[in-house]
Protein backbone atom coordinates (compact mmCIF):
# COMPACT_ATOMS: atom_id res chain seq x y z
CA UNK A 1 0.00 0.00 0.00
CA UNK A 2 1.62 3.22 -0.47
CA UNK A 3 1.39 6.25 1.62
CA UNK A 4 -0.01 9.63 0.65
CA UNK A 5 2.86 11.93 0.46
CA UNK A 6 3.99 14.17 2.76
CA UNK A 7 2.76 17.66 3.02
CA UNK A 8 5.61 20.20 2.56
CA UNK A 9 7.01 23.31 4.90
CA UNK A 10 5.27 25.72 4.82
CA UNK A 11 2.05 23.79 4.36
CA UNK A 12 -0.84 25.39 7.02
CA UNK A 13 -1.61 21.78 8.38
CA UNK A 14 1.98 22.07 9.98
CA UNK A 15 1.09 24.87 11.71
CA UNK A 16 -2.90 24.03 12.75
CA UNK A 17 -3.68 22.20 15.90
CA UNK A 18 -4.66 18.88 14.92
CA UNK A 19 -8.67 17.19 16.09
CA UNK A 20 -9.06 14.71 18.52
CA UNK A 21 -9.85 11.32 17.61
CA UNK A 22 -13.29 10.47 19.03
CA UNK A 23 -13.47 6.83 18.51
CA UNK A 24 -10.59 3.75 17.54
CA UNK A 25 -12.20 2.15 14.37
CA UNK A 26 -10.86 0.66 11.30
CA UNK A 27 -10.48 3.88 9.20
CA UNK A 28 -8.42 4.72 11.95
CA UNK A 29 -6.21 1.69 12.14
CA UNK A 30 -5.94 1.83 8.48
CA UNK A 31 -4.31 5.83 8.71
CA UNK A 32 -2.20 4.42 11.75
CA UNK A 33 -0.75 1.62 9.22
CA UNK A 34 -0.72 4.01 6.43
CA UNK A 35 1.74 6.24 9.27
CA UNK A 36 3.71 3.02 9.66
CA UNK A 37 4.44 2.34 6.13
CA UNK A 38 5.01 6.19 5.57
CA UNK A 39 7.74 6.23 8.49
CA UNK A 40 9.48 2.90 7.55
CA UNK A 41 9.93 4.06 4.28
CA UNK A 42 12.12 7.73 5.67
CA UNK A 43 12.84 5.94 7.54
CA UNK A 44 11.90 7.44 10.77
CA UNK A 45 11.30 6.67 14.57
CA UNK A 46 8.34 8.32 14.41
CA UNK A 47 5.33 10.51 12.52
CA UNK A 48 2.13 12.16 13.47
CA UNK A 49 -0.88 12.01 11.14
CA UNK A 50 -0.39 16.19 9.63
CA UNK A 51 2.36 15.51 8.16
CA UNK A 52 0.84 13.28 5.59
CA UNK A 53 -2.01 16.32 5.89
CA UNK A 54 -4.18 14.28 8.37
CA UNK A 55 -5.76 16.72 10.61
CA UNK A 56 -6.16 14.26 13.90
CA UNK A 57 -3.96 13.74 16.87
CA UNK A 58 -2.47 10.62 15.96
CA UNK A 59 1.19 9.16 16.26
CA UNK A 60 3.15 6.72 15.59
CA UNK A 61 6.83 5.81 17.35
CA UNK A 62 9.47 2.75 16.27
CA UNK A 63 12.66 3.51 17.33
CA UNK A 64 13.18 0.04 17.87
CA UNK A 65 16.07 -0.97 16.29
CA UNK A 66 14.92 -4.09 14.53
CA UNK A 67 11.52 -2.31 13.51
CA UNK A 68 8.11 -3.37 13.93
CA UNK A 69 7.01 -2.35 17.28
CA UNK A 70 5.50 0.67 16.39
CA UNK A 71 3.43 2.25 19.29
CA UNK A 72 0.17 3.95 17.94
CA UNK A 73 -1.26 6.65 19.41
CA UNK A 74 -4.62 8.59 19.60
CA UNK A 75 -4.59 11.79 21.29
CA UNK A 76 -1.64 11.42 22.57
CA UNK A 77 -0.40 13.56 26.44
CA UNK A 78 2.47 13.95 28.01
CA UNK A 79 1.52 13.77 31.70
CA UNK A 80 5.04 14.16 32.97
CA UNK A 81 8.49 14.88 31.86
CA UNK A 82 11.67 14.31 33.28
CA UNK A 83 14.35 17.89 34.78
CA UNK A 84 16.98 15.64 33.19
CA UNK A 85 17.46 16.77 29.04
CA UNK A 86 18.76 15.37 26.10
CA UNK A 87 20.28 16.68 22.83
CA UNK A 88 19.23 15.06 19.94
CA UNK A 89 19.72 16.20 16.48
CA UNK A 90 16.15 16.41 14.87
CA UNK A 91 14.88 16.19 11.27
CA UNK A 92 11.30 16.29 9.32
CA UNK A 93 10.20 14.79 5.84
CA UNK A 94 7.98 18.14 5.96
CA UNK A 95 11.25 20.05 5.23
CA UNK A 96 13.67 17.24 3.91
CA UNK A 97 17.82 18.25 3.86
CA UNK A 98 18.34 19.82 7.17
CA UNK A 99 18.25 19.18 10.64
CA UNK A 100 18.90 20.87 13.98
CA UNK A 101 20.11 20.00 17.63
CA UNK A 102 16.89 19.79 19.79
CA UNK A 103 16.70 19.79 23.65
CA UNK A 104 14.02 17.97 25.30
CA UNK A 105 13.43 16.21 28.32
CA UNK A 106 15.11 12.56 28.52
CA UNK A 107 12.06 10.95 29.41
CA UNK A 108 8.51 11.31 29.47
CA UNK A 109 4.89 9.54 30.67
CA UNK A 110 2.49 9.99 27.66
CA UNK A 111 -1.38 9.24 28.14
CA UNK A 112 -2.82 8.12 24.90
CA UNK A 113 -5.91 5.59 23.71
CA UNK A 114 -4.34 2.73 21.72
CA UNK A 115 -5.02 0.62 19.19
CA UNK A 116 -7.91 -1.29 21.48
CA UNK A 117 -9.43 2.26 22.03
CA UNK A 118 -8.19 2.16 25.74
CA UNK A 119 -6.36 4.82 27.57
CA UNK A 120 -3.25 3.64 28.09
CA UNK A 121 0.06 5.17 29.66
CA UNK A 122 3.32 4.90 28.76
CA UNK A 123 6.68 5.73 29.82
CA UNK A 124 9.44 6.85 27.14
CA UNK A 125 12.83 7.23 27.19
CA UNK A 126 15.92 8.25 25.31
CA UNK A 127 15.23 8.86 21.54
CA UNK A 128 11.73 6.76 21.85
CA UNK A 129 10.85 9.80 24.23
CA UNK A 130 12.67 12.85 21.91
CA UNK A 131 10.21 11.08 18.97
CA UNK A 132 6.91 11.13 21.21
CA UNK A 133 7.39 14.70 21.47
CA UNK A 134 8.70 15.23 18.44
CA UNK A 135 5.16 13.95 17.24
CA UNK A 136 2.75 16.17 20.25
CA UNK A 137 4.46 18.92 18.70
CA UNK A 138 3.34 17.89 14.98
CA UNK A 139 0.22 17.54 16.69
CA UNK A 140 -0.14 21.14 18.47
CA UNK A 141 0.68 22.80 14.86
CA UNK A 142 4.52 23.29 15.83
CA UNK A 143 7.99 21.86 13.91
CA UNK A 144 11.32 20.74 15.63
CA UNK A 145 13.03 24.01 14.88
CA UNK A 146 10.54 26.10 16.97
CA UNK A 147 12.67 24.94 19.67
CA UNK A 148 16.35 26.33 18.51
CA UNK A 149 16.82 30.22 18.20
CA UNK A 150 15.38 32.38 15.67
CA UNK A 151 18.82 33.29 14.39
CA UNK A 152 19.45 29.47 13.97
CA UNK A 153 15.89 28.65 12.45
CA UNK A 154 15.71 31.04 9.96
CA UNK A 155 19.46 29.24 8.57
CA UNK A 156 17.56 26.52 8.53
CA UNK A 157 14.24 27.37 6.51
CA UNK A 158 16.98 29.58 4.03
CA UNK A 159 19.44 26.31 3.67
CA UNK A 160 15.79 23.83 3.18
CA UNK A 161 14.30 26.73 0.87
CA UNK A 162 18.04 26.64 -1.37
CA UNK A 163 18.24 22.49 -1.62
CA UNK A 164 14.76 21.77 -2.26
CA UNK A 165 14.08 24.72 -5.09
Amino acid sequence: MAHRPYVMWPHKALRTAAEPVAEINDEIRAIWDEMIEAMDAMPGVGLAAVQLGIPLRLAVVDASDERGKAVRMANPEILHASVQPRDHEEASPNLPGVSAKVTRPRAVTVKFINVDGEEQEQDFVGIWATSVQHQIDHLNGKMYFDRISKVKRDMLVRKAKKLNG
